[in-house]
């Protein structure tokens, strides 16, 4: 049969949008994945592991002191430590084989502070992005590492948390987002310049260690934020808080990021603190966030949830819990790898130990919680894993101080 020009070229156009989507698929491109909830695309994972644990695809072990997790876009893999006193971004390619590196200023090296980085680079549109824990907000060349611009939080006003700046940038459009704290909470900048596209107006809460979520509803877009002052939602347009709600307001950290489904918007933290849950509502100016409950049953102080099928999966002081996202209802506790952190990927759960390295596969069902697979990653033991799993492309990607892991999880 005979294809015309036109039918090639709709074919080839066909292939190409195909290939692209594949890629996509196979990309973690910063803090919290895609679609900044924690949960990954894959699909065909084991849901068993070996009594040895997955296979060990590679290791290196020399990516500075720190807690940043990976990103992983366009076949390379992306993390940052503290070399020398410098934040130094690596990339490595999918064999582990390191293409660049890259200093984005100073490290953060406070002895009393837990010294080493914090945020995960974000990737888009062959730009990394990345905020240092003393506040300065670089944007690399995703490729090479070459600086494109800079931009410093004290530009705004703003002031580092007692334990420094951890946010990961949030890239919305046209926009890279963060939040300095303080009067300019919450800055926008052009994500190719680094102009300012606007600095929020009504709320001034500090800034602490959680990051940002773009949350959609009933046609308004609003970036949520948990601060050292509560949590609140800024209008993506122009950055005009919407609300705000003072919920553990001075605590001793508020580090974990909100997360959002079918209307709630739910932010957990440590410290004794507990949960609280909104119900967003539209009204005549725009989106108020009205109170639902407030749990003591999800102490998280930073290993984070993720919400699926209208349930909450996270961390809960030392073990792990489960509660109905509507109502804060407990489904269950239990203990599985201790205090940790997780992420989630064709339905299980993937959950790392803050401490000895411990990591484990698990179901995720509001029945219970069941382990079918451990392994065990070495690290600097007085050093806690702050770093959550990644899955994404078939891998599970661990990171404990100084040391990164690549497993084979596919099945």
């Amino acid at each position: 049969m005979r294809m015309t020009r036109l039918g090639a070229l709709a074919v080839l156009s066909m292939g190409i949008l195909c290939s692209a989507a594949a890629a996509a698929g196979n990309d973690w491109p910063g803090w919290l994945g895609a679609n900044h909830d924690g949960k990954s695309p894959d699909k065909g994972l084991l849901k068993e592991w070996p009594a040895s644990g997955p296979k060990l695809l590679w290791k290196v072990s020399d990516i500075g002191r720190g807690y940043s997790g990976v990103a992983v876009a366009d076949d390379l893999v992306y993390v940052t430590g503290d070399v020398d006193g410098k934040l130094t971004i690596f990339a490595y390619d999918m064999n582990g084989q390191l293409k660049w590196k890259a200093e984005n200023g100073a490290g953060y090296t406070v002895q009393s502070n837990f010294p080493g980085s914090r945020s995960t680079p974000t990737i888009d549109d062959g730009l990394l992005y990345l905020f240092s824990a003393v506040g300065r907000l670089g944007c690399f060349d995703a490729k090479t590492g070459q600086e494109k611009w800079f931009r410093e939080a004290k530009e705004f006003g703003g002031k580092a948390p007692n334990w420094a700046y951890a946010e990961s940038v949030l890239i919305y459009k046209d926009m890279a987002v963060f939040t300095p704290g303080g009067k300019n909470c919450m800055v926008a900048l052009n994500k190719k310049t680094g102009e300012t596209v606007w600095q929020s107006t009504g709320c001034s809460f500090p800034a602490h260690y959680g990051s940002i979520i773009p949350v959609e509803f009933e046609g308004v877009t609003m970036f949520v934020v948990g601060t050292g002052g509560g949590i609140a939602g800024f209008d993506a347009k122009t950055g005009k808080c919407l609300w705000q709600n003072t919920f553990s307001a001075n605590n001793v950290a508020n580090c974990p990021t909100p997360a959002y489904e079918n209307g709630y918007i739910f932010w957990a933290n440590g410290y004794g603190k507990g949960a609280i849950c909104l119900k967003l509502k539209k009204t005549a100016d725009g989106v108020a966030a009205e109170e639902a409950y407030k749990s003591r049953d999800m102490v998280c102080h930073h290993g984070g949830y993720i919400i699926e099928n209208g349930y909450v999966y996270g961390n809960h002081n030392a073990g792990w819990t489960c509660l109905e996202l509507a109502t804060g209802k407990k489904m269950w506790f239990e203990r599985g790898v201790g205090k940790g952190s997780l992420c989630y990927a064709d339905g299980m759960l993937y959950l790392f130990s803050e401490q000895g390295g411990n990591a484990a596969l698990a179901t995720c069902s509001p029945q219970g919680m069941q382990i079918t697979g451990k392994v065990k990653v070495e690290g600097d033991p007085r050093i806690n894993s702050w770093a959550h799993p990644v899955v994404i492309g078939g891998r599970l990607y661990l990171r404990y101080d100084n040391n990164l892991y690549c497993f084979d999880v596919k099945g």
